[in-house]
């Protein structure tokens, strides 16, 4: 009985450690609205608590927030930007504080848990954009891949190798 729930205790650990991301959850997110959905309805979404993610296109930060616009695409289950697949448009985070723009540099991967607020004006080259707004309440930003890596990589053999 023991030895059991001793197995039962290390299959669990074993599989909390195969799911890795920022593991978001709570009843108050809208997990299904997406960017250009809610700037359609902007007035009605409106406050509402959403989980996007996204490809950074540039950080800036200002005295008392930063900006961060973002190319989203939809969220596999680990809540990993899936950028496979085709993109939703883009969306502003404002995170109320600094964020180093080394760090939260274009092309990183991120996710975020925020509320939508009033869209914004811009422009993406001599077009003008409207970008939904999301204040970031919870960021996670993906470790970045080294060239080459995919995942998840997996062999069995049986045999010598040899891996240069």
């Amino acid at each position: 009985m023991i030895f059991r729930g001793f197995y039962l205790l290390i299959c669990s650990l074993l599989l909390m450690s195969c799911t890795s991301g920022p593991g978001f959850s709570g009843a108050h997110i809208d997990t299904e609205l997406q960017p250009q959905s809610a700037l359609k309805a902007a007035a009605e979404v409106r406050g509402q608590y959403v989980l996007w993610g996204g490809r950074i296109i540039q950080a800036e930060p200002r005295e008392a927030s930063t900006t961060l616009e973002v190319l989203a695409f939809p969220l596999q289950r680990n809540q990993r930007p899936d950028t496979a697949k085709t993109s939703e448009g883009r969306f502003i985070i404002v995170y109320p504080g600094y964020l180093e723009p080394a760090d939260y540099s274009a092309n990183r991967l991120i996710t975020v848990v925020g509320r939508l607020n009033d869209p914004r004006s811009g422009n993406v080259g001599e077009a003008v954009y409207h970008y939904p707004v999301v204040t970031g309440d919870d960021l996670y930003l993906w470790p970045e891949q080294q060239q080459g890596d995919s995942e998840p990589r997996v062999r069995f053999g049986v045999g010598v190798g040899i891996m240069r």
